[in-house]
């Protein structure tokens, strides 16, 4: 155990392993994780933005006392693979549906939280119908183009028939 002139009151004062821990300059000072350090030295590393973003998640975690860097990418990575296994059609009406889904937070208003489902459900089926439509003329575009190819060869296949057959295979 140490001790510590204490200023105010002249004496020496003991401390313990629970009066370290339980420091009010550590209450609101989580701990470092090895996750965490390591991802904070290769994102300087890599680039160093990620590095930067390392450090301000740690001062924001000990702000806000939020999950630690590890558990807070895993949840991501979790919401990640529950988006991307719930339709396996990756059209952008079903990722912005799944992604509405996780991140759109109630406005606590339900008169226009239903207004914004509406919408969304609204634009949904509009991009249904524009990517039907690309679709369908995408299709066209495919039959006219086999339609001219078949005219091409059609008329390439005439012109060899109508040649004479000695020109084609002499050589000069």
């Amino acid at each position: 155990m140490g001790t510590a002139d204490n200023t105010l009151g002249g004496g020496a004062r003991e401390f313990g392993p629970s009066d370290w821990a339980g420091a009010r300059w550590r209450r609101h000072s989580p701990r470092w994780t090895a996750f965490e350090i390591i991802a904070m030295v290769l994102g300087f590393i890599v680039f160093w933005p990620i590095g930067l973003a390392v450090l301000g998640y740690k001062y924001w975690q000990r702000g806000s006392g939020g999950p630690d860097l590890q558990s807070f990418v895993t949840d991501r990575w979790k919401d990640a693979q529950t988006m991307m296994s719930s339709n396996s059609s990756w059209s952008c009406s079903g990722v912005v549906k799944r992604a509405s889904q996780f991140y759109a937070a109630s406005t606590g208003n339900m008169a226009f939280d239903e207004w914004r489902a509406a919408e969304l459900a609204r634009l949904d089926e509009e991009r249904r119908k524009l990517d039907e439509a690309q679709r369908d003329f995408a299709e066209y575009v495919e039959a006219i183009r086999r339609a001219k190819d078949r005219e091409e060869f059609d008329r390439f296949m005439a012109e060899r028939r109508a040649r004479p057959a000695n020109e084609g295979g002499q050589a000069s």
